[in-house]
């Protein structure tokens, strides 16, 4: 369990990056707001807190992995990355740019830190099956996160890996899909309603754990019951909101893919309390 100071401390984290996230997206003026706020607590708890990961050497075998499998939220990703000294934080300023390392998609060939290349929905998570089971049979204590947007799992491809897991036993694997409930032609449940997410995968006989996702001693005490769990991947359903952290850009899948204008960034640096 985390302490009360470990727990403000997270989450001036995830405030922190929250404005990094508003200022790369307004420089670059192109990119994904609303689902790159609604993950940022998620992968704070992970990157400051769960996984063992090694900025000075991204490449270390026995590293715990994560796949953005909601690759659109790449700018959460870099701002975790720049944060945990993979790269400079001045590099987040290149956002999209040609020629900069850091892409509308996360890219594994440019950016350090970045493990899977992900952008085409409904694949991280087949990717990050991969990894668990490599992981599994090379007897290296690697556990594979992997991040799902909740419009994603529309896509049939999650399901047969989803099925793939459960039936491999990878207990080394977790899902945690960001349920903000919100895509980029409206509500989940009205573009393509798949129900409740919980029972879907314990059908696929996977351990089903269902958080705030922006709680942070809720998300961690979440990953300690999977790591516990050695048998059976670990799914977990964070319902959150899209554009957390800013009232006006939240529950809005008007901001699933709009950049803040000039006066929005001041507004929402407002709200954030920082500037």
């Amino acid at each position: 369990m985390l302490t009360d100071q470990q727990i403000r401390e997270l989450e001036e984290t995830a405030r922190h990056l929250r404005v990094e996230v508003l200022k790369m997206l307004h420089t670059s003026q192109s990119g994904h707001t609303g689902g790159s706020l609604s993950a940022i607590d998620v992968m704070t708890v992970l990157y400051y807190q769960r996984m063992r990961h090694n900025p000075s050497n991204p490449a270390w075998e026995d590293r715990d992995r994560f796949v953005l499998s909601k690759g659109h939220a790449a700018p959460a990703l870099y701002a975790c990355l720049a944060g945990c000294d993979y790269f400079p934080r001045e590099d987040l300023k290149t956002l999209r740019r040609l020629g900069s390392h850091l892409q509308g998609h996360p890219d594994m060939n440019k950016t350090p830190g970045v493990d899977v290349c992900t952008g085409s929905l409904g694949q991280g998570i087949s990717q990050a099956v991969g990894l668990a089971m490599a992981a599994r049979l090379g007897s290296r204590p690697s556990r594979v996160y992997t991040l799902l947007g909740d419009g994603e799992v529309q896509e049939g491809q999650v399901w047969e890996a989803a099925m793939s897991a459960a039936h491999y036993g990878l207990g080394n694997l977790c899902a945690i899909v960001d349920q903000n409930g919100l895509q980029i032609d409206g509500a989940t449940e009205d573009v393509m309603n798949v129900g409740p997410l919980g029972p879907k995968f314990l059908a696929f006989n996977w351990h089903v754990l269902e958080v705030d996702g922006h709680d942070i001693q809720a998300i961690n005490r979440a990953f300690d019951e999977a790591e516990a769990e050695t048998e059976r991947p670990t799914a977990i359903i964070a319902r959150t909101v899209k554009g957390k952290g800013v009232s006006f850009f939240e529950h809005k899948a008007s901001y699933h893919g709009v950049a803040p204008s000039d006066d929005e960034l001041e507004r929402a640096l407002a709200a954030l309390s920082l500037r």
